[in-house]
């Protein structure tokens, strides 16, 4: 018997079933303060690199089309 179907058998009902909400029980974070923690800052990532994506063509080729600094 594969250690699966050993622990179905134990658990019964609640067999794949979450146990805990916490990802460690020693940490006080729940898994959805995780994924809520997790969403906003992949969103802040991704405005971070549309900052630097924006800054970069100022400097690289905005400036410079108005005259406002050279690039050497």
């Amino acid at each position: 018997m594969g250690e699966a179907k050993r622990r179905k058998a134990t658990l019964g009902e609640k067999y794949g079933k979450e146990q805990d909400s916490r990802i460690m029980p020693w940490v006080p974070i729940t898994k959805s303060q995780a994924e809520l923690f997790m969403k906003w800052t992949t969103r802040g990532a991704w405005i971070g690199i549309g900052g630097l994506v924006v800054a970069w063509v100022t400097i690289r080729f905005i400036g410079p089309a108005f005259g406002w600094w050279q690039v050497v």
